[in-house]
């Protein structure tokens, strides 16, 4: 195997033994494992030549990224993990059609400095936004926390090339907005975690870089009074809201915990704390005034005033800065270092409308403590677009009471119309979730396409599909 492999990448990169560390866990460490061998391909060919010969040899491939993953999706035991981090190049950034063409080992905030560079965003971001790679984000279809005015990864891509599990190269790196030529291709392994092609490069879409932020915490007496600010936010500022992010007050307790000398975001403790960022690109709302303001900020300090008034905002602070910008958004993507500072954790990635989150939350306070009397909720979301991560710190080490929080978190989701992942996938620890929940005729579906192309069973076995 390793003269097999070391004849395609070279002999530098087959690692072996103690060389393997790096991706022997996931990013949580909750998943440890032992793959026979990293090879780590710099070329689309190498890839191709890698998978044809896992179809000679029957050796299962298990692609990796960034290794940022929480749904233990790069899970190695008994294969060769095939490592894209060589395959970094930003290929070209053209402001004309704001494209980028970049490599899948490229690391997100690698391409949000190339795109800055030519005052332009790609908006996906997320905390782990300075390791987690391009290949990585389109095969678990990223979401973060820009989804609200920008959509998924899905959204933010024209085209891919990718390695089939055949070891044939597809090109279909489109810069078209408009390609209406058979089945979508690029829909298909986007999301589907390696399972039915490894991704090796993509044509992503950029969008102008706002020339000014408003930022806030905003403290609401409920979520429905949240949501009605978001509402409110969107008219006035014609859909500029760009994050919308709930954290309870447990969550602001914990931040303080974890990070000493760190400020509370109000002069009052709340049980309702929301992050709004509104974005403008136009010269009109992004200009000063005679009086210095910026209109952007006074749209957003007259909703807030007038809803004050009303009694349906308790208390708001507007960043007067960029470091006070800076401190909002810490404050907020602390989350995974909150949730992991307590061991173990029962992780809910969840998604739901948006007029039920309110309803859910409500109802797994009676639920839980039925399952676990001593579990504990770490809950933050990304209130704009529904997705809640509904972490538990639970009271047992039991692992059937952790997937018992599961199993009762699930149930009262889809019982509100809901899905029990949202942006994280499913890898392998939310395999039992889609036995239990997702549609049987679907799963058939997705079964009869990964044979179809997959046949061997090559690519990621074992994870997405129970």
């Amino acid at each position: 195997m390793i003269k097999d492999l070391t004849a395609i990448v070279g002999d530098a990169y087959v690692l072996t033994g103690s060389d393997t560390e790096k991706w022997s866990h996931d990013w949580i460490r909750k998943y440890h494992y032992s793959p026979l061998a990293v090879v780590r391909p710099a070329t689309t060919q190498e890839v191709s030549d890698i998978v044809k010969w896992a179809n000679r040899t029957g050796t299962p491939l298990v692609p990796i990224s960034g290794n940022t993953g929480l749904a233990g999706g790069g899970r190695a035991d008994g294969a060769v993990m095939l490592s894209l981090d060589r395959m970094n190049t930003i290929r070209e950034v053209r402001d004309a059609s704001r494209i980028a063409i970049v490599e899948a080992g490229v690391v997100l905030a690698d391409v949000h400095a190339a795109a800055e560079q030519q005052d332009m965003i790609f908006p996906l971001t997320f905390g782990a936004k300075g390791s987690a790679m391009i290949g990585g984000v389109l095969s678990t279809n990223a979401g973060g926390s820009n989804v609200l005015r920008y959509g998924n990864t899905r959204d933010l891509v024209l085209g891919i090339e990718a390695v089939l599990p055949n070891g044939e190269i597809m090109n279909i790196m489109s810069e078209l907005h408009k390609d209406n030529s058979g089945y979508n291709l690029k829909h298909l392994l986007i999301g589907a975690e390696g399972t039915l092609g490894i991704i090796t490069a993509a044509v992503l879409k950029l969008h102008p870089k706002p020339k000014a932020y408003a930022t806030a915490m905003v403290a609401a007496p409920s979520l429905p009074a949240a949501l009605d600010l978001l509402n409110r936010l969107q008219e006035a500022t014609g859909g500029a809201v760009e994050a919308f992010e709930y954290m309870p007050r447990h969550h602001i307790e914990a931040y303080m915990q974890i990070k000493p000398g760190a400020r509370e975001p109000f002069d009052a403790p709340y049980d309702v704390n929301i992050m709004v960022e509104v974005g403008v690109t136009a010269p009109r709302d992004a200009t000063p005034g005679p009086d210095g303001q910026i209109p952007v900020t006074g749209y957003l300090e007259d909703v807030l005033a007038q809803m004050f008034e009303e009694g349906t905002v308790l208390d708001a602070v507007v960043a007067q800065s960029q470091a006070q910008r800076q401190d909002m958004w810490e404050r907020r993507e602390a989350a995974a270092e909150i949730a992991m500072s307590r061991l173990p954790i029962v992780s809910n990635d969840i998604a739901l409308p948006l007029d039920k989150v309110a309803t859910f939350l409500e109802i797994m306070e009676t639920r839980l403590p039925q399952v676990d009397p001593a579990a504990q909720p770490v809950i933050v979301a990304h209130l704009g677009d529904g997705n809640i991560h509904y972490t538990v710190w639970p009271g047992s080490q039991d692992e059937d009471v952790h997937d018992a929080i599961m199993e009762a978190t699930e149930e009262e989701v889809l019982k509100l119309g809901g899905s029990f992942s949202a942006e994280h996938g499913i890898g392998t620890s939310k395999l039992p979730s889609m036995r239990r929940r997702k549609n049987p005729v679907a799963l058939q579906t997705m079964k009869a396409i990964k044979a179809a192309l997959d046949p061997n069973n090559i690519l990621n076995p074992g994870k997405l599909l129970p």
